[in-house]
């Protein structure tokens, strides 16, 4: 069984900065991509970033590049979002996810186990 667990989520200032956890475990991490999403009340769901199951590639979204950083460490089945500043726009719950394959995918449906979601709320 699959578990995704997400970390690092809190209250912070525009501009300020925060990096999120996921661990994983159960399955081999390594083996798939993963990503990260959001969801802001009243919104609908959105790709944040994802990476290759090696960690050699990335995409982000246009609203978070240059600001928002995906990686990944195998040995400790965790994949990481550094987030700096970050504005009043990026509030909303972050999911970690795994793509059901090698990985970059952005949209949902190409993921199959999601975590529970952390809060980010970003205050002006």
């Amino acid at each position: 069984q699959v578990q995704l667990v997400e970390s690092g989520g809190g209250l912070v200032q525009a501009g300020g900065s925060l990096r999120l956890s996921c661990l994983a475990s159960g399955g081999t991490f390594s083996n798939y991509g993963m990503g990260w999403f959001r969801q802001a009340p009243g919104k609908e769901r959105e790709f944040v970033a994802a990476i290759t199951r090696l960690g050699s590639r990335t995409n982000h979204a246009d609203s978070v590049k240059g600001r928002f950083t995906i990686s990944r460490d195998n040995a400790k089945s965790t994949v990481y979002l550094q987030m700096n500043s970050l504005k009043p726009e990026d509030t909303a719950v972050y999911y970690c996810a795994r793509d059901r394959t090698v990985g970059l995918h952005t949209r949902g449906a190409d993921y199959d186990y999601w975590g529970q979601g952390t809060q980010v709320t970003v205050s002006s």
